[in-house]
């Protein structure tokens, strides 16, 4: 009684049940949702942009859009900066080394995905670019007036040659959900259309049959690329997907669940879930599976998903924990964008405030 009279006043009233009380799926994701907001502005910035573009198109609020304007704000000065630079002729590859050489080397995955993409020459710095100018044309910002000059970038891309890439067996092998990324923002940007052949490729490479000699790496290898072959379709959560064009990956998806929470981890089995969502299958036994999966992963003293390993960093847990909210508190429509270029150059109270932590107490009403 002592622990949860603590509890609640630490909460300021918003009561929040032990994993034993049967949490409902709102009710998570609002805690969740609570605990990172309040600890938001000390994010990285990487981290509130993230955040604030996938909550901006789960509920369409305006109190995320001051984050995706400095977003964009800064989307562009960059993007000015790379456009003016690619006049130089060595500039992309002067880039790419430069970027390769800057990539991490904790883990096994990372070293390998680093002695990949030194192999590939401007390619680190071209698939880059081509997150960069999808994200501004996501955001409206892929124009004359924001980026003038634009083609030039987009005429460079359309000179890399990312199909022998892309389709290269090596790649997919450890780089498989940013190529379902690339070949989605290419045919975004019109400078490639590589979706059916990578498609095409990567079910070669991972067919069913295949699942019960692929190690633990591998089998999460295929499952994430999976996932982003439908979320890149879905241009980040801003529209649905065609069920029937991935039906595909959906069957798998349901024929190997099992594996999938034993063999994968929270962020990956999350975003088979949303997967489903996006596909329109929110009734799907496999959904409610994923949910449950995600109620027992919670941590309702930390009101986070922590990490397999228990951990409960709030930046190293941003990716997992926007997804939860959003596995659990799906909405009924997505919202595009935000769309920003009429907003550049607009001072917002936000930038003139700081993103303080009383923004966020004012502006949000979880707790109901």
């Amino acid at each position: 009684m002592v622990w949860l009279l603590a509890a609640l006043l630490a909460l300021g009233g918003c009561a929040l049940p032990t994993r034993d009380q049967a949490l409902g799926y709102r009710d998570v994701a609002r805690s969740i949702q609570e605990r990172y907001e309040e600890a938001l502005p000390d994010l990285p910035l990487s981290k509130q942009r993230h955040y604030a573009q996938r909550l901006y198109r789960l509920t369409g609020e305006e109190r995320y859009l001051p984050l995706n304007r400095a977003y964009g704000r800064q989307l562009v000065s960059d993007l000015r900066e790379e456009i003016d630079a690619l006049a130089d002729p060595d500039h992309a590859a002067r880039r790419a080394r430069e970027q390769v050489a800057a990539y991490p080397e904790g883990s096994a995955k990372q070293r390998r995905r680093k002695r990949m993409l030194g192999e590939w020459g401007e390619i680190a710095y071209a698939k880059g670019l081509a997150f960069d100018l999808t994200q501004a044309k996501y955001h409206g910002l892929l124009n004359e007036a924001d980026l003038p000059g634009y083609h030039r970038a987009l005429d460079y891309l359309a000179g890399v040659d990312f199909r022998t890439f892309v389709l290269d067996p090596e790649v997919m092998a450890v780089y498989a959900a940013q190529v379902a990324n690339l070949v989605y923002y290419l045919e975004d940007l019109g400078v490639a259309d590589l979706r059916e052949e990578a498609t095409a490729a990567f079910r070669r490479q991972y067919p069913p049959a295949r699942d019960p000699r692929l190690s633990t790496a591998e089998y999460r290898n295929k499952i994430y690329g999976m996932t982003h072959f439908v979320i890149a379709a879905s241009d980040y959560y801003q529209k649905p997907v065609e069920a029937e064009n991935f039906r595909w990956v959906l069957d798998q998806f349901a024929a190997g669940l099992e594996r999938i929470l034993v063999d994968t981890k929270e962020d990956i089995y999350t975003e088979v879930g949303i997967s489903f969502l996006l596909a329109g299958e929110e009734e799907h036994p496999a959904v409610r599976r994923l949910r449950d999966a995600l109620l027992e992963a919670y941590d309702p003293v930390a009101r986070m998903v922590p990490s397999e390993q228990g951990g409960t960093n709030l930046a190293r847990g941003e990716h997992r924990n926007v997804l939860a909210i959003m596995l659990l508190d799906w909405p009924d429509r997505l919202y595009p964008g935000p769309k920003l270029s009429r907003l550049q150059g607009q001072e917002t109270l936000a930038s003139r405030i700081g993103m303080s932590s009383s923004w966020m107490a004012s502006s949000l009403r979880i707790c109901r």
